[in-house]
């Protein structure tokens, strides 16, 4: 997937609201040199007091994270928010569709703020909602559309959340994807299909992995494709439709580098995110969400040796919490997610120094009917039995 059907914006300037990147942030920054970065975002703080709640996602840089009234994954975050009704500003450190979701799940009273309008996410962008819809109405022109469910992971726009809401589909996180997949298996009787959006490898590691469908019977939807680059037959053969798109991050990880830390650290323990490829998955040792990362390294053994692959941000996080273990990333290179650190110590300070002056910047908010349907299909997922409330 290229971003070759996006605008081309000039950094930080123009806007394209139906994208997860490259909208303009207004104001003056300060500068990233100035010493008092630290002491200014903890005095806007304690002067908004209980009317400033602030989310921090593990991916942010240590530099924003420490300001963080909660960490956690995307929806864990957006749950957060909801459960402080009293807080007048939800200032969330992550990217774009997290804190629309954020936005869908708080008080209309309530107001969400991104400190840098620019932190998208790539992959959400891989599924924009005209390719949704022509693929869709691609399935209904094979008819087959009224055996299709669309099931969208967290990391997706407000209007492709909203999508499923409309068709009968559900939201799913990265811990429950399993138990939303089997949801949309029970719904069209026996001849129902499923179509995975926007991430192509959480979805055929579900389906495969812990689900027991095979890679055959699996197709990938490539959107810049006619006919999504699928005959009629293969999707009628299809139990998942998969949808191209991928993280940019944990795509970058390969079953090459795992041979050759084997070879290096016999003793070590791969531990990965099913975003990741799935030949990294088959050869991986343990594989969960962010949060089972965490947990996992947590209750490790001290001794024990882990490549992770994940954000680049939480694996240095995770070494230097548990020095007693080994810990290294699962790349020779180094791979942070480029729009998680585009929220930076200025872009906080500017945003927190508005709200006390009285100003509201950067403000996520989405639109009525898209958030009354998104609504339907979170709901949906919080409905599920099992996993359904943790990322």
């Amino acid at each position: 997937m290229t971003t070759v059907d996006l605008p081309l914006l000039p950094l930080g300037r123009g806007v394209d609201r139906a994208s997860e990147r490259g909208v303009e942030c207004p104001g003056d920054l300060p500068q990233a040199s100035d010493p008092d970065l630290v002491a200014r975002a903890l005095a806007a703080k304690e002067a908004l007091g209980e009317r400033v709640f602030v989310l921090g996602h593990h991916y942010q840089r240590d530099e924003v994270i420490q300001f963080a009234d909660v960490t956690g994954d995307s929806f864990k975050l957006a749950r957060d928010a909801a459960a402080r009704p009293e807080a007048e500003f939800i200032v969330f450190c992550g990217v774009h569709f997290m804190a629309e979701s954020a936005d869908i799940l708080t008080g209309p009273e309530q107001q969400v703020v991104l400190p840098d309008l620019a932190a998208g996410c790539s992959m959400a962008d891989m599924a924009r909602l005209p390719q949704v819809e022509a693929a869709w109405q691609a399935m209904a022109d094979a008819g087959l559309q009224d055996v299709v469910v669309p099931v969208t992971y967290m990391n997706s726009s407000a209007d492709i959340k909203a999508f499923c809401g409309r068709n009968g589909g559900v939201v799913c996180t990265s811990s429950n994807a399993e138990v939303a997949l089997a949801w949309a298996f029970e719904q069209r009787g026996p001849d129902t299909k499923v179509l995975f959006l926007p991430d192509q490898h959480l979805g055929r590691n579900t389906a495969v992995l812990k689900m027991g469908y095979t890679l055959d019977d699996c197709v990938v939807w490539n959107p810049h494709l006619p006919g999504g680059g699928v005959t009629v037959d293969a999707l009628r053969d299809a139990k998942v439709i998969l949808w191209k798109g991928h993280c940019s991050v944990h795509g970058r990880f390969s079953t090459k580098v795992v041979d050759e830390l084997r070879a290096t650290l016999p003793d070590v323990q791969i531990l990965v995110h099913p975003e990741c490829p799935h030949d990294v998955v088959l050869s991986a040792d343990l594989v969960g969400s962010t949060e089972f990362i965490i947990k996992t390294i947590e209750a490790a053994p001290p001794g024990s040796v882990w490549a992770i692959g994940t954000e680049l941000n939480l694996v240095q996080r995770l070494a230097r919490a548990h020095p007693d273990k080994t810990i290294v990333f699962l790349d020779k290179n180094v791979c942070y997610c480029s729009t998680m650190n585009r929220i930076d110590l200025p872009h906080f300070v500017w945003a927190m120094e508005s709200l006390v002056a009285g100003v509201v910047v950067n403000r996520i908010e989405v639109d009525p009917e898209t958030e009354r349907d998104a609504l339907v299909a979170l709901q949906r997922m919080l409905d599920l039995p099992g996993k359904s409330h943790k990322d």
